[in-house]
């Protein structure tokens, strides 16, 4: 468990990894496959009749607790973490975009499109617990522990198929409005998670080390499928099984509208979109999933320590199991279904002046960040200036969400080649995200 929480820590200080996938370019008003990741409907309104898209990389870390700063004081990553009362939120995110391709014919455009998505999540978690395993126990005092939301940990892995069919409703001089829709075809790799729900109770600090008892039963949620089952601390596991056998399905569903200008595509173009509305079923021979009601009396407290070693689940488990502090509440489930992570999306593009954008959006997730069963996503809201005179475009993202806060990041487009971070200047400074993406896709006729 150590081990784990310092990796986890590291992750956030030194990767180059936010939920918000290509931020920037993804709505950029040369319209093609990642405007249709964002929008199904956007696949109407390509900028070219054909695109193929050969590879698009995004990562993201994001926390709520250090900053850039923080990593060049020379302090250790596992104390800042776990410093102060605010709960501990982490987000590492990866997605590799792979091979797609999208057609426009006549009023209809048509996407075909792959993604692999990895996911490491850290939802809530009190301080004080991490602390405590981390850092040798060392903590001041007595410390009362009332938290009725859950303790997440998590971690999944999963690729995609999207088919995407979009059609312009509307075409006229001044206006046009189109709709789309994408079925995603799941294919569950890896998932773990480990939710500790109505934890009431202290940690007592005595020569010997910490010990946490409780004041009534507390709800643990073990589960885990794939590679992590046997360790989540060895990110190599998350890649590694990606893909498995295919057992999902998902939708997104979109709008767009358009007010022409008649000379250079729009003066305001706005769309609105419902993303990852489903859910996938893991189904491994080592699939475990078991909800346990946690008691521990204050004549047997739990020493933290013993989590030191562990880099596995099963073993949290079976600690907790051999000192008596566990009673099941339902059976092993062999087959379990984890819900995506279901975002409401709406952004509009303004023309200023020719060949001067600029975009607002947002992005509000739909479902709670503490269900045991649940992907996480973000809440995020941005405002993108972008320079663009067709073979080159440039743009600065402005940003602010619900776990790093304000982030200030700058990306460019060449013909099909695209980089950027939204967040590479807060990132230098004392940011709590670094992100950055990279890609090549090729429009033609």
């Amino acid at each position: 468990m150590k081990k784990f929480l310092i990796t986890s820590c590291m992750l956030i200080g030194f990767g180059a990894l936010a939920q918000d996938h290509f931020s920037g370019i993804s709505t950029s008003n040369r319209v093609g496959i990642l405007n249709g990741a964002l929008n199904p409907a956007e696949f109407a309104n390509l900028s070219k009749r054909f695109e193929v898209n050969f590879v698009g990389l995004s990562l993201d870390v994001a926390n709520n607790k250090i900053g850039f700063s923080d990593l060049t004081s020379g302090d250790n990553l596992e104390t800042l973490i776990f410093t102060g009362t605010q709960p501990v939120n982490m987000r590492f995110d990866g997605q590799i975009m792979g091979p797609g391709f999208a057609m426009k014919w006549m009023k209809w455009g048509f996407g075909i499109t792959t993604r692999a998505n990895v996911k490491f999540d850290v939802v809530d978690v009190n301080p004080v617990i991490g602390n405590a395993i981390t850092n040798d126990n060392l903590i001041l005092n007595t410390t009362i522990l009332n938290n009725p939301d859950n303790q997440r940990v998590s971690g999944t892995s999963y690729g995609e198929v999207g088919l995407s069919v979009a059609r312009t409703l509307v075409d006229n001089e001044n206006h046009s409005f189109s709709a789309g829709v994408t079925l995603k075809i799941l294919f569950p790799g890896s998932y773990s998670n480990a939710g500790l729900k109505n934890l009431s109770g202290e940690i007592t600090q005595n020569p010997t080390g910490a010990f946490l008892t409780t004041n009534g039963p507390a709800e643990l949620n073990i589960a885990y499928s794939g590679n992590l089952a046997d360790s989540f601390t060895n990110f190599d596991d998350y890649s590694k099984s990606i893909f498995g056998g295919l057992n999902g399905f998902a939708g997104d569903l979109g709008v767009s509208y358009e007010w022409k200008d008649g000379k250079e595509n729009y003066k305001i173009k706005a769309g609105a979109s419902i993303r990852n509305i489903g859910s996938m079923t893991f189904k491994d021979n080592n699939n475990y999933n078991t909800n346990y009601i946690l008691n521990i009396p204050d004549s047997n407290p739990l020493d933290l320590s013993q989590f030191g070693d562990v880099d596995n689940l099963s073993d949290v488990e079976d600690i907790l199991i051999d000192n008596g502090y566990l009673s099941r509440t339902d059976q092993n489930k062999t087959d379990f279904k984890v819900n995506l992570p279901t975002t409401f999306s709406m952004y509009a593009d303004f023309k200023i002046v020719p060949k001067f954008y600029v975009t607002g959006y947002l992005q509000q997730k739909l479902k709670k960040d503490e269900g045991d069963d649940q992907i996480t996503a973000k809440n995020i809201i941005s405002v993108t200036p972008r320079f663009n005179i067709g073979i080159f475009e440039a743009y600065l993202p402005v940003s602010n969400d619900d776990i790093s806060g304000t982030n200030v990041g700058a990306g460019f487009r060449w013909f099909g080649f695209y980089l950027g971070s939204s967040s590479i200047f807060t990132s230098l400074a004392d940011g709590k995200q670094a992100d950055a993406y990279i890609g090549y896709r090729l429009a033609f006729l």
